[in-house]
């Protein structure tokens, strides 16, 4: 099985993004900050913060589930706020987006917010809202179950340092991977996390039987050369004891993001 995670950053690079989602050859996609706009025709849009202007794919979910009709997808968004087309207000979602090959058997999921809760007609305030979603999956070709689960970690104004409410998010996760986890099978855990490798963070997974990859084979940066801030940190994929990896690796080419790509082979 091959898993996939990766922010998207709302798609800004969207033809490489398109192209490497649909040749990765993934069967189950973990994406973060992916937009949904029904109601627009646009294909670009701006999302407008203060003195930050970023470019949105509109229907991002979308688009990637044309660019993988065997899969099926699950938006999980934690807000629906304004993007713009020009001066035009466009109401839009923003959250996650998980894409299970069709070969698999979702036999339970469970969704729920990390931190904060679903805001209907704005962003919300800093910091804003995280939600995370775990799937348990039957694995035929292996002959047993597989739980994954992804979140968007909170990006808090300080920085990336531990506090209160990123504490009380791992916490949550815990609590919300129990929800669909047996505890004894395998077990897999990825996503933006927005922490830093010494975080409490992983001593909370750990309670799971966690390891992370990315540190522990060592990888020493999870960004590309978009990002232009000190910090290479932000993206991490947990595996437990009964997942063989066959093979990981923290992607650096293709650029399709100021993300780099996490990718599993078990």
């Amino acid at each position: 099985m091959r898993i996939l995670s990766l922010n998207a950053w709302g798609g800004k690079l969207h033809s490489p993004l398109m192209k490497y989602l649909a040749d990765v050859d993934a069967d189950v996609l973990c994406l973060q900050e992916v937009a949904r706009s029904p109601t627009t025709e646009a294909e670009w849009l701006s999302y407008r913060d203060a003195d930050v202007e970023l470019p949105q794919r509109a229907n991002l979910f979308d688009e990637i589930a044309a660019v993988l009709p065997g899969h099926d997808g699950f938006f999980c968004p934690t807000a629906r706020g304004t993007l713009f087309s020009g001066d035009t207000p466009v109401a839009s979602e923003f959250g996650l987006a998980t894409f299970v090959r069709r070969g698999y058997s979702v036999i339970g999921q469970a969704l729920g917010f990390v931190h904060g809760s679903f805001s209907p007609d704005s962003w919300g305030p800093h910091p804003r809202a995280r939600n995370a979603h775990c799937i348990r999956l039957f694995d035929h070709d292996a002959g047993t179950p597989i739980t994954i689960a992804q979140m968007h970690g909170l990006r808090e104004v300080g920085g990336k340092n531990d506090s209160p409410a990123c504490r009380a998010q791992a916490e949550a996760l815990v609590g919300l991977v129990h929800q669909v986890w047996p505890g004894d099978e395998r077990l897999v855990v990825c996503g933006d996390f927005n922490v830093l490798p010494d975080s409490q963070t992983f001593q909370t997974l750990g309670q799971l039987g966690l390891v992370d990859l990315v540190v522990s084979r060592g990888h020493t940066d999870t960004r590309t050369s978009h990002y232009l801030k000190s910090g290479r940190f932000a993206d991490y994929m947990l595996a437990n004891g009964a997942v063989s990896v066959a093979r990981f690796d923290v992607v650096a080419e293709p650029e399709v993001s100021d993300h780099r790509a996490l990718l599993l082979d078990a």
